[in-house]
């Protein structure tokens, strides 16, 4: 193994789940709202049958982040059955994401150690700690500002060429199912993030390096 791309949300941040369910509770959102809205939108997102929805958008850079809150928030409502506002809601929902100190110094690690790195992410439209970067990875990949979007091929595709190497070449890490099959498709030996002790013992043998 000469690389390692991974995912960012979920991965080397805390548990998405546990940073919307902070959201939620601290915006007064009612939660099956939330869950019947989302729970379609990302089935489609990940589906087969060709629906395209606002994930897709947002995530391919197709509508602004102020399109999608405006969306999002018109099929929410408030524990007191009032509306959601829109304005600023996607910062809003990721409020309480913080990193995870761990995998990034795992990812520090294997770079040290010679391996390329890159950050492969669909973007929610939220800020990254871009300063990090140049300690982190040899290639950043952000699907809005690429065009594309996990798992689509072309977007694996395109990271493997901007690390210069090949799918057999490279480990991939995310916590989205549907990520991991198509990596493991194309080639690339795949960890399903579930948790930082799992994924670093798994990278750790994979790589022949203790992290």
């Amino acid at each position: 193994m000469r690389g390692v791309i991974t995912d960012w949300g979920g991965v080397l941040t805390r548990p998405i789940l546990d940073t919307v369910t902070e959201w939620l509770a601290a915006d007064g959102i009612d939660r099956d709202s939330y869950k019947t809205v989302m729970r379609a939108w990302v089935s489609q997102a990940y589906g087969t049958d060709g629906v395209v929805n606002p994930v897709h958008a947002l995530e391919r850079g197709e509508c602004t982040s102020a399109e999608f809150e405006r969306l999002l928030a018109a099929e929410l409502t408030s524990t007191d059955g009032g509306p959601v506002s829109a304005d600023g809601l996607l910062s809003r929902m990721f409020g309480a994401e913080s990193l995870d100190a761990g995998m990034l110094e795992v990812i520090r690690t294997a770079r040290r150690a010679g391996l390329r790195t890159a950050l492969l992410s669909n973007s929610w439209g939220g800020t990254y700690p871009r300063h990090l970067f140049p300690d982190l990875f040899d290639a950043v990949v952000i699907s809005a500002e690429v065009g594309m979007r996990k798992p689509e091929e072309r977007i694996f595709r395109h990271a493997l060429q901007l690390i210069g190497l090949e799918p057999a070449e490279c480990v991939f890490i995310d916590d989205i199912e549907h990520n991991i099959t198509m990596a493991r498709s194309l080639g690339l030996t795949a960890i399903h993030h579930r948790s930082p002790s799992q994924t670093t013992e798994q990278l750790a043998e994979l790589l022949d390096l203790p992290l």
